[in-house]
């Protein structure tokens, strides 16, 4: 794919979002569409035990990063668990990562090449619930510092099983020493993502704040608002004492509920205009020019962050947006060193970009270049 920026166009439901899918998936080991890693594949495909791979080469940095995605069903077609002609049930996958050859995991690829995402959805950001907002964060954080993916994925793995101890303990004993165990666990690794996200949030506020005043009207002021279930302390040994100690203020609550009740996984941020929670408050189209500051901060963050410039992807969002904001979130996000960009109607973005971008017309899989 040339360096700049490609614009993908063609009617709807000709494979345009699946290229973008594909490169996202590269980048962070999973696609942005599907809830479950199953999904990735073509049911009928997946029936038929058949893989599915994504492979790509990522030039920057003076080096050449090979990255391999592949979804495996791990049983033939008709052997499948829960499978009836009545009700079919798509066949479980396996994933498996490869990293210039060599087996990975999620957290060993997310970060070798960084993407910021714009969609629709975006609109959840502002206006969905606060696990839209948890995942934004994940995400960008993991990219931009790579040890952080493998931090929650430890602080996952203590809230399960620490939810598994306080439901064994209705019916059973559980001994002090097992919940102190994934008591430790879940603060020590806690307590680095909240210190982490309330960095992350401190700068995305002045990015998105900025973009914000060329999107939306000159006079509106935005910020970005951390609402953490365990505030940060000043080191981490203090965030781990107050976590600690809020564990212990809601154990009757966690014993008739067998929920965790504190910790990274309750954590929101809200994001207000002029002082109004937008969450509340924003209309539609204000709510989509907070979601694209967000995404735009995020790019910048990512550059700053990672010194480099991470791959741009815009998946048809400019349907709904005036010919003057379009014109400067093209502007925006042209100036880095690729992106990719879908669209029904490419008239809408050649008006802006003229010849200055790489034309490719998407027609049931196909994708052929235009002049």
């Amino acid at each position: 794919m040339p360096a700049g920026t490609s614009v993908f166009h063609g009617a709807n439901a000709q494979g345009k979002t699946a290229l973008l899918e594909a490169t996202y998936a590269l980048a962070v080991g999973r696609a942005f569409r599907a809830e479950r890693e199953r999904e990735v594949v073509n049911f009928e495909a997946a029936r038929a035990g058949e893989a599915a791979y994504i492979t790509g080469i990522a030039v920057g940095g003076g080096q050449n990063i090979t990255v391999v995605v592949g979804y495996q069903p791990p049983t033939p077609a008709n052997s499948y668990a829960g499978y009836s002609e009545r009700a079919p049930l798509a066949p479980s996958v396996v994933k498996q990562i490869r990293v210039n050859r060599q087996p990975s995991t999620a957290a060993g690829l997310v970060g070798r090449i960084g993407a910021t995402l714009f969609v629709v959805d975006d609109l959840n950001l502002v206006l969905g619930s606060p696990s839209h907002r948890r995942r934004y964060l994940d995400v960008l954080i993991s990219q931009a510092h790579r040890e952080y993916l493998e931090t929650l994925q430890r602080y996952q793995a203590a809230l399960r099983n620490r939810n598994g101890l306080l439901r064994r303990q209705r019916q059973d004993h559980v001994e002090p020493d097992e919940m102190e165990y994934w008591d430790d666990q879940l603060v020590q690794a806690g307590s680095r993502i909240i210190l982490r996200r309330a960095d992350a949030i401190d700068r995305l506020g002045e990015l998105a704040q900025s973009h914000h005043r060329e999107l939306a009207e000159p006079d509106d002021v935005l910020t970005v608002e951390y609402r953490p279930s365990v505030p940060p302390g000043g080191t981490v040994q203090d965030t781990e004492a107050d976590f600690r100690r809020r564990l212990r203020q809601r154990a009757a609550r966690e014993r008739a509920t067998a929920v965790t009740a504190a910790g990274p996984h309750r954590d929101d941020f809200a994001v207000f205009v002029n002082g109004l929670d937008a969450n509340s408050y924003a209309s539609r189209g204000e709510a989509r020019t907070i979601a694209l500051s967000l995404r735009l901060a995020e790019a910048d963050y990512l550059s700053d962050a990672r010194n480099d410039s991470p791959i741009i992807l815009l998946d048809d969002v400019f349907s709904e947006m005036d010919a003057q904001r379009r014109e400067r979130i093209l502007r925006k996000t042209t100036a880095y060193r690729q992106t990719l960009i879908t669209t029904t109607d490419a008239d809408l973005v050649r008006s802006t970009l003229g010849e200055s971008a790489t034309y490719f017309q998407v027609c049931a899989g196909v994708v052929t270049r235009v002049d």
